[in-house]
């Protein structure tokens, strides 16, 4: 059996991560520490990425691609990628949130993507995200914010007032949280604090009306506290919010992960300490000849068409540049079809999470294909591409494992799941990236349930399996690749 302290490991990465912007700084923090550099999108990069260097950049601050460059590496060599998503369905705090109703206090949320939402009922919520700043130099800077105490509740309308069967809503109107007392921020504020408000807004016009007008005053002044400004200062935000109870490990054994955000957190973090541990020896990158790449993406649960999802520029820009970068020694490459080259010997494991069986519910199950939690990742295969997988890349993932495990000397089991024909079938990442670059990809993901609640359950030791598994094959993409012989 796997060990326990990847998935422990993993609980303090998702609980510092309750919005994208928090994720990718918690990926740019292991990756600081294990040596890596950040770079930028906008900088000129030949004179800075060398072979055998490790580097990293962001994307709107949501997204974050980082590599490691193999000392051997050629213009128009592979590049070994792992793709996975830093998103989840979310409540997001409206531009304008300041309502009220029947005495409360109350913030308007927007959905985003298709969460289950009667599960953010009777929750404890927070709010995080990012703040855009005026600082006292006048330039506007970002700060990230995370109020981790429950300030918000969307209550539930209790069952001796509507004994139907169903739990239904309007999301428009009935998922707005209470936020507190009309009374009480009356109290808190006084007339005095509200004329100095109504004069302020006379002597300081805006375009838009000021924050503290959109959001409700308290409000705008926990947020301001947390990033360490005036409420004044504050120009918008883009704020989330979260479950405030943590992540843990659940089950009479532990056998079970208790967490918001599997979906997909749990990916890009095995895919983040993969990359740092297939580069954790000195000499790790000495006999390398290709490049290995890690693209954490913003956007998925709402279709990656952005400046920062998949669907996006930003991989074949980025691969763009690292294909013509030159080798150690001196090279007669042909530029000119370089990134070409590149592409057609690549791969791209397109990581997200997976559903593992629901024994409440096993006839929603193809009656072969039935995931199990800890008993590792778990291969997507769907026959109208819904998933990117074929047979070259589940025989190339399966090599990988055999062959990481008879090094460690511990099995890395993998699994195969196909949805039934008269169900519906979720998408990822890996058809649009593969479409896009042509390099061969494949799905995979540990099992997990309760995909899209506030709250999801997935197995303790796949995080082991899957990190084991994604260093592995960071290790040895490069020598199999080559036994592989399909054009």
């Amino acid at each position: 059996m796997a060990s326990k302290q990847p998935a422990k490991d993993f609980l303090s990465f998702v609980n510092a991560s309750p919005t994208p912007f928090h994720a990718v700084q918690s990926a740019k923090d292991l990756l600081t520490k294990a040596g890596f550099e950040e770079i930028k999108e906008k900088d000129s990069w030949a004179n800075t990425c060398k072979p055998g260097g490790k580097y990293f950049l962001t994307r709107n601050t949501t997204t974050l691609i980082a590599f490691a460059i193999g000392k051997q590496w050629q213009p128009g060599n592979s590049i070994s990628m792992i793709g996975a998503h830093t998103d989840s369905p979310v409540l997001r705090v409206k531009p304008v949130s300041k309502k009220s109703g029947e005495g409360f206090l109350q913030v308007g949320v927007e959905t985003y993507g298709g969460g289950i939402w009667h599960t953010w009922f009777d929750r404890d919520l927070g709010v995080a995200g990012r703040v855009m700043t005026r600082a006292n130099d006048g330039s506007i800077v970002q700060k990230l914010v995370k109020v981790d105490r429950p300030i918000l509740r969307i209550p539930t309308l209790a069952i001796h007032l509507d004994r139907t069967t169903d739990f239904s809503f309007n999301k428009e109107t009935q998922l707005f949280p209470i936020a507190g007392l009309i009374a009480a921020e009356l109290n808190r504020t006084g007339a005095d604090g509200a004329n100095a408000q109504e004069a302020e807004k006379v002597d300081d016009f805006s375009p838009l009306k000021a924050v503290t007008e959109r959001h409700h005053s308290h409000f705008v002044e926990l947020v301001a506290a947390e990033a360490g400004v005036k409420p004044e200062d504050i120009l918008d935000f883009e704020l989330i919010l979260f479950d405030t109870q943590k992540s843990c490990l659940g089950g009479m054994l532990e056998e079970f992960i208790f967490s918001p955000r599997l979906d997909n957190l749990n990916s890009s973090y095995c895919a983040t300490v993969s990359l740092i541990d297939s580069v954790a020896e000195q000499s790790s990158l000495d006999n390398e000849p290709a490049i290995r790449l890690i693209a954490l993406f913003d956007h998925e649960e709402i279709g990656s068409r952005t400046a920062q999802g998949a669907d996006s520029n930003a991989l074949p820009a980025i691969i763009r540049r690292l294909s013509v970068l030159p080798s150690s020694s001196s090279s007669n490459t042909d530029l000119s079809t370089a990134y070409e080259q590149t592409l057609s010997t690549s791969f791209l494991v397109s990581a997200d999470m997976a559903h593992s069986i629901n024994p409440n519910y096993a006839g929603k199950y193809e009656q072969d294909h039935k995931p199990e939690m800890n008993k590792g990742p778990v291969i997507k295969i769907n026959a109208n591409a819904r998933y990117a997988t074929n047979s070259p890349g589940i025989v190339l993932l399966q090599e990988v494992a055999r062959k990481a495990a008879a090094e460690k000397g511990e099995p890395i089991p993998l699994q195969l799941f196909v949805v039934r024909n008269d169900s519906s079938c979720g998408s990822t990442i890996g058809p649009m990236l593969s479409a896009a670059l042509g390099a061969r990809t494949l799905d995979l993901g540990n099992p997990q349930l309760s995909m899209h609640s506030i709250r999801e359950t997935g197995g303790t030791y796949d995080v082991a399996y899957s990190i084991r598994l994604f260093t592995g094959f960071f290790q040895h993409y490069s020598e199999l690749s080559k036994t592989i012989f399909v054009d």
